[in-house]
């Protein structure tokens, strides 16, 4: 079994090899693990498997299936559990804050268990927005062969003989509110009972099912394996094959960092904005870049979004949800003609030990399928998600126009200074067409934690005024959100950057072709402002959350919260 891996050279000699070591073996032979089986390579499964929302509750058992193909491949599985924090439930209250701070958790806490426990390999296991950046980001940062698994997204429900999935939920929460005949509350109580139909991640192009694109896209997770949804038993399969996998992995010593090269990361950025996906995919990918030492920041990923056709035809902005992409063909097939487009560099290595194009090259384009055009006749020419500079966000801001039809926006500022009283005054039918909304205070740093705003952003659609405002924030979008909403406005309003000196009445101008966002303010009135700003003392000023605002960086560089491998002198793989 063991005699393809030199153990004394790999970091679970540590814990099972020498004399010194007997107290630690005595550990496993509690377990039930036989001698030879403690000589294994110890192969760390982390699963962030829990019961608090649909998107987790298969992880643990899909993680236990994996053992299987671990001890297949010689090594020794060894499961261990991370926190999850789920938007869909922590959306439109304090519990948002939470969120993006989980993704630190999650990534620190696998970490501290694979240093700690001296595993030699890691797959994982993640099923809800923050947990598959986290999982990414801690097997770039530890660096032993690994391989990344998505639970899987839910089934769509059914209402009134449509899919629905919940963002039409949300959106039906603002039909209600404005009393609209559409929406009676009987219609919203059964629409709430149908849409999420059972296990999985939300259904649409929406912050999961985008990484777990870019799980694939660069080359973390094997090919087409992470669009079958949840409740197939094709996820019990995938399982397996990446225990098997991860354990020729590390025989051939293939680590994360060897696959995720900066031209992987492009490649990433393409697939996002190929499919229309998340804007939170601008901020997960330069933290997993900052975990490889690559330099990848918000302008980096909106350069390749302008120049990337649209051809996924998903919700929010289109259609269709991820089991319709699965069996369309799933990430290989809009990657094949993103290859042969031009778009797509072939080279990068992927956990099948081959390149990327080596792996494309096994899929045969299916012009029958209709979730993915091809990029000869691209749903739009450029890409679904687009990047924004200018007076009002020096350091950049983002926007998804996918499914969108207006690209231009100026108006009047209406300013809040928390999501809870933007919420109240859409609710209260308190908001004019034509003005910008802006929502400040709600950054990494200030809000602490940089919370979503789906919920304000659903309300404004179910009151039919979805593009007929914008909405500005230092926080973040919902994958689930649509209309003129920009995110990650930089610097954030506790740094006193020019968000924080808005007032209601100024004119804003935001035009998504060109890139620009612009307070149309005079430099004179703007210093007056400054002068008079003084910073915001939050409600968090003890606990994780105070503890994230202390280290956490600007968004347009990932909101991350320690120096990354740039900084390092050692790496865990080679302890």
């Amino acid at each position: 079994m063991t005699a393809r891996f030199d153990k004394s050279r790999l970091p679970s000699r540590h814990v099972s090899v020498g004399p010194e070591r007997a107290p630690h073996r005595s550990y496993y032979y509690a377990m039930g693990l036989t001698e030879e089986e403690i000589a294994r390579p110890f192969v760390g499964i982390a699963s962030a498997g829990n019961d608090s929302a649909p998107c987790n509750t298969t992880l643990n058992a899909q993680a236990d299936i994996c053992r299987a193909g671990v001890e297949q491949g010689g090594g020794m599985p060894r499961r261990f559990n991370t926190i999850t924090v789920t938007d869909g439930i922590a959306m439109g209250h304090q519990g948002m804050k939470s969120s993006l701070v989980s993704r630190e958790v999650i990534a620190d806490s696998v970490e501290l268990s694979v240093r700690g426990h001296c595993y030699d390999a890691l797959v994982t296991f993640a099923g809800c927005d923050k947990s598959l950046p986290g999982m990414m980001m801690a097997m770039l940062r530890l660096n032993v062969p690994s391989i990344f698994v998505y639970g899987g997204s839910i089934l769509p429900g059914r209402f009134h003989d449509r899919d629905v999935t919940v963002v039409d939920v949300f959106e039906a929460v603002g039909r209600y509110a404005a009393k609209d005949d559409s929406c009676p509350l009987s219609e919203l109580i059964a629409l709430e009972k149908v849409a999420c139909p059972g296990h999985g991640a939300c259904g649409g192009q929406f912050t999961a099912n985008t990484m777990a694109c870019v799980g694939e896209a660069i080359g973390l997770s094997l090919p087409n394996s992470n669009m079958a949804p949840a409740p197939y038993k094709s996820r019990e399969d995938i399982a397996v094959a990446a225990g098997r996998q991860v354990m020729n992995l590390l025989e051939l010593n293939l680590r994360p960092r060897d696959i995720c090269t900066r031209a992987a990361f492009e490649n990433a950025a393409r697939v996002v904005a190929a499919t229309g996906g998340s804007t939170n995919a601008a901020l997960h990918l330069p933290a997993m870049a900052s975990e490889c030492g690559i330099e990848f920041d918000l302008f980096d990923v909106a350069e390749i979004f302008k120049s990337t056709p649209y051809i996924a035809d998903l919700k929010p902005g289109g259609r269709y949800v991820a089991k319709d992409m699965h069996e369309a063909g799933g990430v290989y097939m809009l990657m094949k003609t993103l290859l042969d487009g031009g778009f797509l560099d072939p080279e990068p290595l992927t956990v099948t030990g081959k390149s990327l194009g080596e792996n494309i090259e096994q899929i045969t384009w299916n012009p029958d399928q209709k979730v993915i055009y091809d990029v000869k006749t691209p749903i739009t020419p450029t890409g679904g998600v687009v990047g924004l500079k200018g007076s009002l966000a020096p350091e950049g801001a983002i926007v998804k126009v996918a499914g969108m039809k207006r690209l231009q926006f100026s108006g009047p500022a209406r300013v809040f200074d928390c999501e809870e009283d933007a919420f109240q005054a859409v609710e209260n039918r308190q908001i004019e067409e034509g003005c910008v909304i802006v929502i400040r205070y709600e950054g990494p740093k200030g809000g602490p934690g940089m919370r979503e705003m789906l919920s304000t952003t659903a309300a404004l659609y179910g009151l039919g005024m979805g593009e007929k405002v914008a909405l500005i924030t230092d926080g973040r979008f919902s994958g689930g959100t649509r209309g003129f909403c920009i995110g990650h406005v930089g610097p954030e309003a506790a740094d006193g950057g020019p968000i924080a000196l808005v007032e209601d009445g100024d004119i804003i101008s935001i035009d998504a072709e060109a890139g620009t966002i612009d307070l149309e303010v005079t430099a004179e009135v703007l210093d007056e402002r400054r002068a008079r700003w003084q910073p915001r003392r939050n409600d968090y000023q003890s606990g994780a959350l105070w503890r994230f605002a202390q280290n956490v960086g600007p968004a347009a560089k990932g909101a991350v919260t320690h120096p990354g491998a740039a900084a390092e002198t050692h790496v865990f793989a080679d302890i």
